[in-house]
């Protein structure tokens, strides 16, 4: 059994740190592949999936455990695994860099995501350390990376004589309160800072809420269905659920805990389909939103995949009104074709910012715009660390100008809904700024024990995951001049 050292760093073992095998060009050796523990092998698999082809996680992992055939316990360990690792990276490898010679670019990409896998399993699961390091070993020699097996039990070794709260500890001291929390919650920095910022949070305070809400990017989100007008009842789909509840803002939507939604016969029958029911009140509050003249004309200007459009044209149907649909991309076109078809939307492809106006224009536009994708991290456990700082300026300069061409095409008199699924203030406050904003809240449900203060000061709302059970969807209301 490995000496426990203190968390002071105090009576390490003389010697040099494991400096493992070359870098990104290192060559595999010719090693026969060994059986791998398929759980393990899964989320190996898709952590290199990842990093190699900057896949998103949750739609490649259900195809991997299908085709390994995992059974229910097995798929349960791998989502654990890989989403848990994807999540921890950046923390992760701040621990795993205390304990190699050399920086870790410079360690094989392969043998990096080994140690990220182990690490977590030995810190942040139940699995006993010692089965931890022997299985993250047993797949080094799985995956034809038997030469690196002696550094990986090596370092291994040495990171599982501390507790992750140990490590936290070491890494943290010293450190401001924007950088422990990012450590902590296993977030970059500036996403700390974006979300204290949207919070009103100081960032030389205990930023209590702020980590509330990090936290809350690593629970497991429920997965949120939504009744489509006119074609199933709520009633009707909760009852074909087994542990399904009534969403508390949309009455359309049932939130369930667990479960293949696809197997329910309304998804099935193209009656109901999943969304997250932050998405479902802002499709709700544009078709709720007070209009000055006729209403007969609908825009969803960025629609793909196409989730808030199908239910904008449930809406729209029932009032006797149409909607136009429009997507940048051919393939994503395609998807909302197929989840609106049974309304007959007008699916267009072409860039939203050079739509044609209409003779007399829109009634009612939403502006879904593309964005960091913040307020969906607990979805998309990889984005914490595939984004950067510096992709906020170019997506900011995108959405003012989709803004812009939203209010060309809505007639005076009209409504544009800007909605974007991130927090941070240059996507959201920042972009409304200097508009005529309609107060949201009015528009929005208000549950009977809710708080008072339950969408905020207004006019924008900002939902959150820790308040809401939402993404952190953000929905600005403006009225054209």
């Amino acid at each position: 059994m490995a000496e426990r050292r203190p968390p002071s760093g105090r009576g390490r073992r003389p010697g040099r740190r494991p400096s493992g095998p070359a870098g990104p060009g290192a060559k595999r050796a010719p090693v026969k592949r060994a059986p791998a523990d398929p759980a393990r092998a899964v989320a190996f698999d898709l952590l290199r999936e990842v990093d190699e082809n900057d896949a998103y996680a949750n739609l490649v992992l259900p195809g991997l455990i299908r085709h390994r055939g995992l059974g229910p316990r097995d798929a349960g360990l791998a989502t654990e695994l890989a989403y848990g690792t994807l999540r921890a990276r950046g923390t992760l490898d701040s621990v795993i860099a205390r304990c190699v010679d050399r920086d870790l670019d410079e360690v094989q990409p392969e043998v990096l995501d080994l140690l990220r896998l182990g690490t977590y399993q030995a810190l942040r699961t139940r699995v006993p350390q010692h089965a931890a390091v022997a299985t993250t070993v047993d797949l080094a020699h799985a995956t034809g990376l038997g030469r690196a097996s002696g550094f990986v039990n090596a370092v291994l070794r040495r990171i599982v004589v501390r507790s992750w709260d140990e490590w936290l500890d070491e890494l943290t001291e010293g450190l401001d309160p924007v950088s422990a929390l990012a450590q902590r919650t296993a977030h970059p920095e500036w996403i700390v800072e974006a979300f204290a910022a949207a919070l009103h949070d100081d960032l030389d305070g205990p930023l209590d809420e702020t980590r509330r809400a990090l936290l809350a990017d690593d629970e497991r989100p429920l997965t949120h269905l939504v009744a489509w007008p006119g074609k199933v009842t709520r009633e009707d789909l909760l009852a074909s659920t087994t542990d399904g509840r009534p969403g508390p803002y949309s009455p359309f939507a049932v939130r369930m805990a667990g479960g293949d939604p696809g197997v329910l016969p309304a998804v099935r029958d193209r009656h109901a389909g999943v969304q997250d029911e932050g998405s479902q009140v802002c499709a709700l509050a544009l078709a709720a939103a007070p209009l000055e003249g006729r209403d007969e004309r609908w825009l969803d200007l960025c629609a793909g995949p196409g989730g808030k459009a199908a239910l904008l044209a449930a809406l729209a149907a029932e009032r006797g009104a149409v909607l136009t649909a429009n997507e940048r991309r051919e393939h994503r076109a395609e998807l909302v074709r197929r989840v609106t078809d049974q309304w007959g939307v007008d699916v267009r492809v072409g860039d939203a910012r050079e739509f044609p106006r209409p003779e007399g224009g829109f009634d009612r536009v939403l502006v879904d715009a593309p964005c960091t994708g913040l307020g969906a991290l607990r979805r998309r456990p990889e984005a914490r660390w595939r984004r950067r700082a510096d992709d906020v300026a170019d997506l900011a300069a995108l959405q003012r100008e989709l803004l812009a061409a939203a209010l060309r095409l809505t007639r005076p008199g009209g409504v544009v809904a800007y909605v974007t699924c991130s927090p941070h203030p240059a996507e959201t406050t920042e972009i409304v700024a200097g508009h005529q904003l309609l107060d949201a809240r009015a528009v929005l449900p208000q549950p009977g024990d809710a708080a008072p203060d339950l969408w905020g000061p207004g006019p924008t709302v900002q939902m959150w995951p820790h308040r809401h059970g939402t993404d952190a969807m953000f929905l600005a209301l403006i009225r054209r001049v």
